[in-house]
């Protein structure tokens, strides 16, 4: 039986048993109204007996709730219901038994409603999980199980259809990733791109190429982490069922006490029926499922109560580096010329060109920087594979290779591509070089960038409570370092392998209850052994993710904060409902024991009670204080649109470096300056004084307050000075005649040291940006400009 099948028995009992518990309401508040109608009008008899009815009702419901507990070998509370209600047609009490009768069906009613909704965001994911794909065959479109999809078919999606499986994209797309990601609005996704399974296709009919069989996708394993979030139960409720057993016996106890010294049954029995433990039964399950729904809500499936408990509990959190404060996924980070009459935005479209047909991961970073920066992509042809080296093909009139700088530069590379492999080696990135029509005409960095929402998501975890964060990673001692540097981390632990990383664990969780985060199948160890494993399985399942408690389907780990506040509230929440209801109910029984509380007076503030416990249970569902940035639909837009600006920029800072490396103490030619110097007023400044003019203040308006966004404002202004002197330097070179169009050593001395100036400058302030302003944006990416 598939999970599907499962599901649907399991909701159709559901169905039956609220349904059946909807019908104990109605029947026991009708024989209510109508016996109190005639029990005070006339005929008495009549109103007498319609109350004897609701009440026997109840003493047989609560009869076979018994009985089914004792068949589950399950402990229950019922059993003073029974006797209250037993107690109550003895002692000639029907109303107060009728009014228990419909306490009783109020309060599984209640629970209903409240799991009901409680599960709802976990269950609809299972129900739309798709059954079928198309998928494209030489001449024909078959339709097929999903489970028959195999790595490397294509599949077609229709218009609003859910994708099967994760796949990369044949061409552009538009996606609604609300599903996953929470984000409402649609996202624009460029060819090469990777997709998950559970988004919905929001644009035209679109093709993929499977990437993951339908078990090992993205929606499969959100769909088994759901049913393992619905399965447990949380220390704090099984505590409050251990209350509840010892409820019993100091309830019969204070009712035989009663009964005893003032000879009065109806005092016993008032006692047992203000004694119903509903704050202890219900309100502690329906915070905890309320908190579990909510952090479902926002990306993060806590896997049952338990989880949520020790996530509330937790106080040091480690962090695994690669995926976890890092994207987890190569990136462009710099193009290199081979000299400064090589078009640096030209060998990216052509090397874009010919990668559009590679699987490898480093070809869809470069796919990916180039569709960003909207370059024209032309489909290569006559594409080889050259396995341990790397790529050629023709694209237009070019022939294009790229791959390992041996096959391209060979044995004897020359000073650039020396110096390529020298910054790699310093910036801990990877380098591709390229060559077009047989000569070597670049290279390109690549490295795994540091989340943008790191730093934010550090500082959030501290106002949320966390008191120690340990970057802990098997990543060399400087990478680590830095990385723990400019996240916010206290202390960095390099270079340690999986038995290292649990020695880690067990030494932090000796002083404080500890929060595990990691992403890759090296880390299940750790995230099994710390109080709290949380996996980032946004890119599918892993096995991080089933050795985890608490897993984030969105790729933003800035809901990790937000998921702490959410535990650390719904565990408050089931305090103060069990608290306040029991407090109320021992006040109560102690009250009807001294003979001050009738028994009908009594069921009607026991249902009162209950009523009250409950709904205090069900704040827990309700929204409270978060890290979650929230920004007008028009001010997503227009970040959005300017960061598309913002991309399209990094050919010109990159042009910034290549321009400054090509100056030389010679006589060097003031050409590339001053195209460089055109590009940026015509490009770059304009750019920039849009984003003063639009960015800052939705960012302010966003985070509160025009002061978050002074040192943005601030490197705005410098960007624009340092541009200024450098067309006022080339200015004065131009007014010089016996420079001409080249310049002196001491002139390139003054220049280079301006350019550098500049691309470290701009290169900061993109960093600063992606942290302080893109990071807001719903689904954003980290490329940098």
């Amino acid at each position: 039986m598939d999970t599907r099948q499962r599901q649907g028995q399991d909701d159709l009992m559901e169905r039956w048993r609220s349904r059946a518990d909807l019908m104990l309401f109605v029947v026991s508040t009708g024989l209510l109204l109508v016996g109190a109608f005639f029990w005070f009008s006339g005929p008495r008899s009549w109103g007498e007996a319609i109350l004897v009815a609701a009440a026997v009702l109840g003493l047989v419901v609560s009869a076979w709730w018994i009985a089914r507990a004792i068949r589950s070998r399950e402990f229950t509370v019922d059993v003073i219901a029974f006797l209250a209600l037993a107690g109550a047609l003895w002692v000639g009490e029907p109303f107060a038994g009728a009014v228990i009768t419909v306490m009783l069906a109020t309060g599984q009613l209640l629970e209903d409603r409240a799991a009901a909704r409680a599960r709802r965001e976990l269950s609809l994911l299972i129900e739309r999980a798709p059954r079928t794909a198309r998928k494209l065959m030489a001449d024909e479109l078959d339709e097929i199980p999903v489970d028959d999809v195999g790595v490397g078919d294509r599949i077609l999606v229709r218009t609003g259809e859910v994708v099967p499986v994760n796949g990369r994209l044949a061409a552009g797309g538009v996606l609604d990733e609300s599903a996953l990601t929470g984000e409402p609005m649609p996202v624009e996704r460029p060819a090469g791109d990777q997709v998950r399974s559970g988004v919905v296709n929001a644009g035209p009919p679109l093709e993929l190429r499977a990437t993951a069989t339908a078990a090992e996708s993205t929606y499969a394993g959100v769909v088994r982490l759901v049913q393992q979030a619905q399965a447990s139960s949380a220390p704090f409720v099984r505590a409050a069922d251990r209350v509840a057993i010892i409820f019993v016996p100091l309830t019969l106890l204070l009712a035989g006490g009663a009964w005893a010294v003032s000879g009065d049954s109806v005092r016993a029995v008032a006692v047992l029926v203000v004694a119903t433990p509903c704050p202890l039964l219900l309100a502690a399950p329906i915070a905890i499922m309320s908190g579990l729904s909510r952090a479902a809500r926002i990306g993060v499936v806590i896997k049952g109560g338990g989880a949520l408990e020790r996530l509330a509990a937790g106080r040091v959190m480690l962090f695994d580096k690669t995926g976890t404060l890092t994207q987890g996924q190569p990136a462009l980070s710099d193009v290199i010329p081979a000299g400064a009459d090589v078009d640096a935005t030209e060998i990216l479209r052509l090397a874009a060109s010919l990668d559009q047909v590679s699987a490898h991961v480093l070809a869809s970073a470069i796919v990916t920087a180039a569709a960003r920066r909207d370059l024209d992509l032309e489909l290569p042809t006559d594409v080889r594979e050259e396995h341990g080296y790397g790529l050629s093909g023709r694209v237009g009139s070019h022939h294009v290779r790229l791959g390992k700088a041996a096959w391209i530069v060979g044995d004897a590379p020359p000073a650039w591509a020396r110096q390529v492999r020298r910054r790699a080696d310093l910036d801990g990135s990877l380098s591709v070089f390229v060559a077009v029509d047989g000569v070597p005409a670049g290279a390109f960095l690549l490295e795994d960038p540091i989340r943008p929402d790191a730093p934010r998501m550090i500082r959030a975890l501290r106002q949320a409570g966390i008191t120690r964060v340990v970057l802990v990673t098997g990543d060399r001692e400087d990478t680590a370092g830095t990385v723990g540097r400019i996240v916010g981390v206290d202390t960095v632990l390099a270079d340690r392998d999986p038995a290292d990383k649990l020695a880690a664990i067990t030494i932090e969780s000796d002083g404080a209850a500890t929060i595990m985060v990691g992403d890759g199948v090296n880390d299940a160890p750790a995230l099994a052994a710390a109080g709290v494993g949380v996996a980032l399985a946004s890119h599918g399942a892993t096995a991080s993710s089933e050795a985890a408690d608490v897993v984030l389907t969105v790729d933003r780990i800035d809901a990790l904060a937000d998921a702490i506040l959410i535990s650390r509230r719904s565990r408050r929440v089931a305090i103060q409902a069990v608290s306040i209801g029991m407090g109320l109910s021992l006040i109560a029984m102690v009250v009807a024991a001294l003979g001050y509380l009738p028994p009908t007076a009594g069921a009607l503030l026991q249902e009162v009670i209950d009523v009250l416990a409950i709904a205090i249970a069900l704040r827990a569902v309700l929204p409270g204080r978060t890290h979650t940035i929230a920004m007008p639909p028009i001010d997503v837009a227009t970040a959005r649109r300017l960061r598309a600006e913002h991309d399209a920029t990094l050919a010109v800072v990159e042009q910034i470096r290549a321009v400054a490396d090509g100056l030389t103490t010679e006589r060097s030619s003031l050409a590339p300056v001053r195209d460089l110097h055109d590009r940026l007023v015509t490009e770059l400044l304009p750019h920039e004084r849009a984003d003063e003019a639009l960015l800052l203040p939705l960012v302010s308006r966003a985070l509160g307050g025009a002061e978050t966004t002074a040192t943005l404002s601030r490197t705005h202004a410098e960007i624009e000075h340092q541009v200024g002197r450098l067309g006022r330097l080339l200015a004065g070179l131009d007014e010089d005649a016996f420079h001409g169009d080249t310049a002196e050593p001491e002139d390139v001395v003054e220049l280079r040291r301006l350019l550098y100036g500049l691309y470290g400058i701009l290169r900061l302030h993109n960093a600063q940006e992606e942290e302080g302003a893109f990071s807001l944006v719903p689904t954003a990416r980290a490329t940098g400009a």
